[in-house]
C-alpha cells in the first residue's frame, strides 16, 4: 500500500508498496494537494524493483495535505489508485503571558500566546496545567461560553477557576484537526514556553464585624503597661480570652503597610461608656473626593494614654465557597502612625486587641493564600472601619450617611446657594466642594477661583464666572470626621451674552457678522440664529444658522452666505454653556437688514417709431420676486437729456419715448427698502432723423426763408438749394431752425434740403420745392379775394352744426323715463326686457333703477333665473357701461402704476382717498382706495386692494390717517398657487415696523371661516387699536356655496354690529377691491336697508357702487348671489315679530 510518512522538519516522505505496482509496465506519479498550487512527482521506473521515496518539503504547518497515487499506461488516462490523507504539525508557541482577568480576578485569567504566525494553521489550543494536585486539560476553541477572546489575537480568557489556588505547570498547545473517510486526523505542536504559574485572588471574609467595649480597670492590673504598648496580637483558641495590647508609636516597621484605601467621618455623637458596653460599627466605603478634603483630617493625635483603654474585637466568616485560602491577615492604624499587621490561620475567624492611645483608626481584614509553588495572592480588602477615640475616651463612630437632595439656587451671575437633605443621623456641620469644570477647557479665559477643588465651610459660593460650569460635592461631619460625599452634582451659570453686535453687507447674499464677548465669562461655543421668511414653509422663524466653538479671541465675526437677495433678515448671537440641557443667552441684542438686490441684465434693446424698447433678466429661473422687498425698476436713459421711468416689480420690461440724434447709458437699477442695485450700463447711439414739417416761410424774387421743426437732438443742420434742372448745390451749416436762402433767380424753381447734424452724424436730407417770385400782382386784389373765400366756409360750417345740434336735443328728449316707479310683473315682456329706467342725460351722472316690492321679491327672482338666468345677464351687460368715463389720471401716472395691483382696476380722481406726506414728489398720496357712501355716512366706507410688499407702508397710513379701527379682509394671500394679496400684518408676536408706523398683534382667534385679530397701531404719539376680520372661505372671482350663505350674512351682520361702536370709516380689500369687496358692501347696505323699508332696489345699488369705484361686484355671480342673499334675509325678517329685531343673533367676537 501507499505510505507516507511525516517528519518533524515538516517533510512528507512518500513510499511504493509492492502492492501499488499493478502493472509492471505502467509510470506512477503522486498528485500533492492542499497548497495553493498542486504538486505532482514521478516515481522512478525499476526493473520490478520498488523506487525510492519521494521527499516533499512542506510549507504549510498544520495544514492537511491529500496525496493521491496516479497509475499510467501508453494507451490509457492517468487514473487514481489511492489517496491518503496526513496532517502536518502546527509550530509550538515559543512565549505566554498569564495575568488577572480584571473584571473577576477571583475566577478570571487571561493568557496572552505568541507564535509564528507564517503558514502556521491551527484550530484549537490544548491548555495543560496542574490544580493544586489535581491535573488538569482544558481545549480551547473560542467559542465556549465561559472564555472570551479569539485565536487570531491570541488573546485568551478562561472564566471558570476556582478563587486563591495555584495553577502550576500551565503549557499550551496548537491543535490542527481534520476528517478523512470518517477519520479524525489531529496534530499537535509541541511545548517550547516555559510553563506558567499563576494563583487566581482569593475571596475577601464575609460578615466582617467589630466591637468596641472599654477595659474594666481591675482586669488589666499584673500586666506592664509599656509591654501592652509593644506586644502585637496574637489570636488565641477562645477569642475571648485573648486580649493583647498593641502600641502605637513613631516607629515604622519594615512590614507596615502605609496605603489607606478607604475614608469616612463619624457622626458627631459622644457614646457614653459603662462597663458591659459594646457597640458594632457598620463599615462603608467612601466616594472619590475624600483624598482631596484637607478639613477633614482630624487633628494630630496627642501622646497621651486613654483615661480608659479601649477593647477592640473582630469578628468574620470564611470567604465564600470554593476559595482555597491559607489564613488572614488584620491591619490596624492609627493615623499619623504606621500600620500593624498580624497574620491569623484560616481556622481563626476572630480577634482581639487593645487600644491605649488617643487618635483615628482604620481596621481591616484580608484573605490570604500561600501554599503551593505560586506566589502568595490576598483578597481584595473588606470594607474598612473607621472610627475616632478622643483623649477622654469619647467614641466618635465612622458616618456611614451622605448628604440627600442636594441643590443649586443661582442668586446672581456670581453667585449661589447650596442646599441639601440632612439624614436622621447626628451632624456637627458640612463641607461643601466646589471645583470648576471649564477652567482647563481650551480657549477659556483662566479663572481666578476654583480651577482645584476648593472646601467651603459656608452654603453660599461666591465669586463664579458667568457661562462656567462647576461640580459640587457636599460632605457631613462629625466631630472631625467627614462622611461619604454625596452625589456629584454639576451647575452652570448663565452667561450675560454679547457685546456689540453689527452687520457689514457684502453683496446681495452674504455679509460679515461681527460682535463681542464679555470680559468676564465663558462659553462653550456661539450660536448664531437667523430669522427670515421662508418662501417654501410660508413662515417667519429662528433658524439656527451657524454655531462656532469660542475662541479666546475678544471680537468674533463669521461670514453668512446664500442670502436670498432683497430679502428681510433679522440676525442674534447666543452663548452656549455646557450641561444637560445646554443655556443659553441672549435673545437680543438683534440687527436687522433687508439685503441688496441683485444686479439686473439688460437682454434686448429695440429703437422704433421714436420709442425704445427695454427687457432686462433678473437671477435665475429659481428667482422669485414674491415674497421680496422688491419695491420697483428704475429705467434711466441718460444723454444730453436724462429719462427716468419707475416700473413694477412683476414687469421686466418698458418703453421709453428718446428723442434720435443723442447716445445715451441705459441703466435698470432694482430697488428695494434702502438698497439699490444696478445693471452694466448699456450704450444706445441714436441716429438723427431729417428735420419735421419743412416749409417756406416768405420768398422774394432772389430769396426765400426756410422754416423746419427740429426733431430730436441736434447739433446743426445743413441746408442746400439748387436749380431743378442742375445739380450743382451749395451747402450752408446753420445753427437756427430757420434760414433764409439768397442770390436765387427771380421766377425759378429750386430743390431744397435739411440734413439734421448730431454727434458728427448726419440724418438723411428733408427736401422740399421752391419758387422765387416773378412779376409782382396788386396785393388789393389778392387780399379780397381770400376773404370772400374764408366767409363762405365759415357760413356752410354754422349751418352744419346747427342741424346737428337740433337732432341730437329731439333725441334725448324722447328717451327720457321717470324713475322711481315699482315694476307690475304682470307686465313683463315676453322678449326678455325688464322695465327698468335710467336717466341719460350724461354719461358721467347715468344711473340704473329697478325697484322690487319686497313681498313679490320671491316672484321676480324665480323670473330673473329663468333661461339660466338670462334676465340677469341683459342686467348684468348694462352695468358694464357705469363709470367708463369717469377719469382715474392719477392712476396713471408712472409713478403709480407701480402701485396697482392690477393694470385694469383703478381708483377714480374724485373719490380717490389721498395720503398725507411731507414728500413733494409726484404719487406721494396715492394709494388705490376710494371712499365708497354707505347708509349713514358719504365715506362710510373704504373700497381698497390688497396691499403689495411695496404699497404695506401706504395701506398702514391710510388706515392711522383715516382713523378706521376696522379691516376686513376677504381673501387669502395666496390662492390657487398665487398670490392675491400681501402678508401685511406680523408673522410673530414681535411688533414690526412698515415705514414710520409699528403694527403689533395683540390677540388673534381662528374659526371655521373667519380669523379675528387686534392690532395695535402707533406712528409717534399717535396710537389706533384696530380690529382685523379675516374670511377665509370665499374664492376669488366667486361666491361660497348656496350652504354658506347663512355663514357669509353672520360675517356681515357681525362686522356691522362692531361698526356701529367706531366712528371711522370701514376698510374693505380683497385682492384687487371690487368683486368679493363690492359684494361685501352691498350686502352690509341692503341688511340695513331692508330694516326699515319694504322694497329694495339692487341694481340700483350696484349701478350707484360702480360710480364709485369701478367694476364693483366683478361678476356675473356675485350679482345673482346679492340676490340670493336677499331672499334669505326677507326670509329671516318674515319670521320674526318686530321689525326692529336683530336678523341674525349675535356673533360674539
Amino acid at each position: 500500500m501507499l505510505l507516507v510518512t511525516v517528519h518533524d522538519d515538516n517533510s512528507l516522505e512518500i513510499s511504493l508498496d509492492v502492492s501499488d505496482m499493478l502493472d509492471p509496465s505502467s509510470v506512477y506519479r503522486v498528485k500533492i494537494a492542499g497548497e495553493p498550487t498542486s504538486e505532482f512527482f514521478q516515481f522512478q521506473k525499476t526493473n520490478g524493483t520498488l523506487p525510492p521515496p519521494i521527499i516533499f518539503n512542506a510549507s504549510y504547518h498544520g495544514l492537511r495535505y491529500l496525496i493521491t497515487l496516479l497509475a499510467l499506461n501508453v494507451d490509457t488516462v492517468p487514473r487514481a489508485v489511492k489517496s491518503i490523507m496526513v496532517l502536518t504539525r502546527p509550530l509550538p508557541i515559543y512565549n505566554v503571558s498569564i495575568d488577572d482577568y480584571k473584571l473577576s480576578p477571583e475566577t478570571g485569567v487571561v493568557f496572552e500566546i505568541q507564535y509564528p504566525q507564517k503558514n502556521n494553521v491551527f484550530t484549537r489550543v490544548n491548555i495543560s496545567y496542574w490544580e493544586g494536585d489535581d491535573f488538569r486539560s482544558t481545549l480551547y476553541t473560542g467559542e465556549e461560553s465561559e472564555t472570551h477572546g479569539t485565536l487570531n489575537t491570541g488573546v485568551m480568557v478562561l472564566k471558570h477557576w476556582l478563587p486563591g489556588v495555584c495553577y502550576s505547570h500551565i503549557t499550551f498547545q496548537l491543535l490542527s484537526q481534520t476528517s478523512f473517510n470518517r477519520t479524525n486526523l489531529v496534530q499537535s505542536s509541541g511545548v517550547q514556553h516555559d510553563p506558567g504559574y499563576h494563583r487566581t485572588v482569593p475571596y475577601p471574609p464575609r460578615n466582617v464585624s467589630l466591637h468596641i467595649e472599654p477595659v474594666e480597670q481591675g482586669t488589666l492590673v499584673g500586666m506592664d503597661v509599656e509591654t501592652l504598648k509593644e506586644i502585637l496580637p496574637v489570636p488565641s483558641q477562645d477569642p475571648m480570652m485573648r486580649e493583647d495590647a498593641i502600641g502605637f508609636s513613631g516607629d515604622q516597621p519594615d512590614n507596615a503597610m502605609t496605603s489607606m484605601d478607604y475614608i469616612s467621618c463619624l457622626k458627631d455623637e459622644t457614646i457614653p461608656w459603662s462597663y458591659n458596653e459594646t457597640e458594632s460599627i457598620v463599615n462603608r466605603t467612601a466616594g472619590a473626593y475624600e483624598d482631596t478634603l484637607s478639613p477633614c483630617t482630624p487633628p494630630a493625635s496627642s501622646p497621651a494614654n486613654l483615661l480608659t483603654p479601649i477593647r477592640m474585637l473582630l469578628s468574620w466568616l470564611p470567604p465564600r465557597p470554593p476559595t482555597a485560602f491559607d489564613g488572614f491577615n488584620i491591619c490596624v492604624q492609627r493615623e499619623g502612625n504606621a500600620t500593624r499587621c498580624s497574620t491569623v490561620d484560616e481556622h481563626t475567624l476572630e480577634f482581639v486587641t487593645i487600644l491605649r492611645n488617643p487618635g483615628k483608626f482604620t481596621l481591616s481584614v484580608v484573605t490570604f493564600s500561600s501554599s503551593g509553588t505560586c506566589e502568595t495572592r490576598k483578597s481584595q480588602s473588606s470594607k474598612p472601619f473607621n472610627f475616632y477615640i478622643s483623649p477622654s475616651g469619647e467614641l466618635f463612630e465612622e458616618l456611614s450617611e451622605k448628604p440627600e437632595e442636594v441643590t443649586v439656587r443661582v442668586l446672581n451671575s456670581s453667585t449661589a446657594s447650596v442646599s441639601w437633605k440632612y439624614p436622621l443621623v447626628n451632624c456637627t456641620g458640612a463641607i461643601v466642594s466646589v471645583v470648576s469644570l471649564t477652567c482647563q477647557k481650551e480657549n477659556q479665559p483662566l479663572e481666578r477661583d476654583y480651577c482645584s477643588q476648593v472646601n467651603l465651610s459656608t452654603s453660599v459660593i461666591e465669586n463664579l464666572v458667568p457661562g462656567a460650569q462647576y461640580q459640587v460635592v457636599v460632605y457631613l461631619q462629625r466631630g472631625p470626621l467627614v462622611g461619604p460625599p454625596s452625589n456629584p452634582l454639576t451647575f452652570v451659570i448663565r452667561p450675560t451674552g454679547i457685546t456689540e453686535l453689527a452687520l457689514y453687507p457684502l453683496s446681495p447674499n452674504a455679509l460679515i457678522l461681527s460682535w463681542s464677548r464679555p470680559h468676564r465669562g465663558v462659553l462653550q461655543k456661539y450660536l448664531v440664529e437667523m430669522f427670515y421668511f421662508n418662501p417654501s414653509t410660508l413662515l417667519s422663524q429662528w433658524t439656527p444658522y451657524h454655531e462656532i466653538a469660542a475662541t479666546r479671541s475678544q471680537t468674533v465675526s463669521v461670514r453668512i452666505t446664500d442670502l436670498r437677495p432683497a430679502w428681510f433678515y433679522s440676525f442674534r448671537v447666543n452663548m452656549v454653556t455646557w450641561g444637560v440641557p445646554e443655556l443659553r443667552c441672549c435673545d437680543t441684542p438683534i440687527v436687522s437688514l433687508v439685503t441688496a438686490p441683485l444686479s439686473p441684465e439688460i437682454s434686448t434693446v429695440e429703437y422704433f417709431n421714436n420709442l425704445l424698447y427695454v427687457s432686462w433678466t433678473y437671477g435665475d429661473e429659481a428667482s422669485d420676486l414674491t415674497y421680496s422687498r422688491m419695491l420697483h425698476w428704475e429705467l434711466v436713459a441718460e444723454g444730453r437729456k436724462k429719462v427716468k421711468k419707475n416700473v413694477m416689480r412683476s414687469v421686466m420690461t418698458a418703453v421709453l419715448s428718446l428723442p434720435p440724434g443723442d447716445t445715451y447709458n441705459l441703466t435698470v437699477t432694482a430697488c428695494c427698502e434702502g438698497k439699490s442695485n444696478t445693471s452694466t450700463a448699456h450704450l444706445v447711439s441714436l441716429d438723427p432723423v431729417p428735420p419735421k414739417s419743412l416749409f417756406t416761410v416768405n420768398k422774394t424774387q432772389t430769396s426765400v426763408t426756410l422754416l423746419w421743426l427740429e426733431e430730436g437732438v441736434v447739433d446743426y443742420f445743413y441746408v442746400s438749394c439748387w436749380l431743378l434742372d442742375s445739380r450743382q448745390e451749395e451747402c450752408v451749416k446753420v445753427s437756427s431752425h430757420v434760414v433764409t436762402v439768397s442770390g436765387l433767380q427771380p421766377d425759378s424753381s429750386y430743390n431744397c434740403s435739411v440734413s439734421s447734424i448730431s454727434h458728427q452724424t448726419r440724418s438723411a436730407p428733408a427736401f422740399i420745392t421752391v419758387s422765387t417770385l416773378g412779376v409782382e400782382l396788386n396785393p388789393n386784389v389778392m387780399v379780397i379775394s381770400v376773404l370772400a373765400l374764408l366767409s363762405i366756409l365759415l357760413i356752410g360750417l354754422l349751418v352744419i352744426m346747427l342741424l346737428v345740434l337740433r337732432r341730437k336735443h329731439l333725441q334725448m328728449a324722447s328717451r327720457e323715463y321717470g324713475a322711481g316707479t315699482f315694476v307690475n310683473f304682470a307686465s313683463l315682456e315676453r322678449d326678455g326686457k325688464l322695465p327698468y329706467h335710467w336717466n341719460k342725460n350724461g354719461i358721467k351722472k347715468r344711473k340704473l333703477t329697478n325697484p322690487v316690492q319686497l313681498d313679490d321679491f320671491e316672484v321676480y327672482l324665480k323670473e330673473m333665473a329663468k333661461d339660466s338666468n338670462y334676465k340677469f345677464s341683459l342686467q348684468f351687460e348694462e352695468l358694464k357701461q357705469i363709470g367708463i368715463d369717469i377719469p382715474h389720471s392719477a392712476a396713471d401716472l408712472p409713478s403709480n402704476r407701480c402701485k396697482n395691483r392690477y393694470t385694469n382696476i383703478l381708483p377714480y380722481d374724485f373719490n380717490r382717498v389721498r395720503l398725507v406726506s411731507a414728500s413733494q414728489e409726484e404719487g406721494a398720496d396715492y394709494i388705490n382706495s376710494n371712499y365708497v357712501p354707505g347708509c349713514s355716512s358719504p365715506q362710510e366706507y373704504i373700497a381698497t386692494q390688497g396691499p403689495l410688499p411695496e404699497t404695506r407702508g401706504d395701506f398702514w397710513k391710510m388706515i392711522l390717517q383715516q382713523k378706521s379701527q376696522i379691516i376686513v379682509m376677504l381673501t387669502q394671500c395666496n390662492e390657487k398657487r398665487r398670490v392675491k394679496c400681501d402678508h401685511y400684518w406680523p408673522f410673530t408676536a414681535e411688533p414690526v415696523s412698515y415705514g414710520d408706523i409699528t403694527v403689533e398683534i395683540a390677540s388673534e382667534n381662528e374659526q371655521t371661516d373667519w380669523s379675528y385679530r387686534t392690532f395695535r397701531i402707533s406712528s409717534a404719539d399717535e396710537v389706533l387699536d384696530v380690529i382685523h376680520f379675516n374670511y377665509t372661505s370665499w374664492p376669488d372671482h366667486g361666491v361660497p356655496s348656496t350652504n354658506a350663505a347663512e355663514s357669509v350674512l353672520q360675517f356681515v351682520q357681525m362686522i356691522r354690529k362692531q361698526a356701529n361702536k367706531s366712528p371711522g370709516p370701514l376698510t374693505v380689500h380683497c385682492s384687487a377691491g371690487v368683486g368679493r369687496t363690492g359684494t361685501f358692501i352691498a350686502l352690509d347696505r341692503l341688511m340695513q336697508h331692508i330694516q326699515d323699508h319694504e322694497f329694495i332696489d339692487i341694481l340700483g345699488l350696484v349701478s350707484e357702487l360702480r360710480s364709485h369705484r369701478m367694476s364693483m361686484v366683478q361678476t356675473e355671480e356675485q350679482y345673482v348671489f346679492i340676490h340670493q342673499c336677499v331672499q334669505l334675509i326677507w326670509k329671516k325678517k318674515q319670521q320674526q315679530f318686530c321689525i326692529s329685531d336683530v336678523i341674525y343673533e349675535n356673533v360674539s367676537i
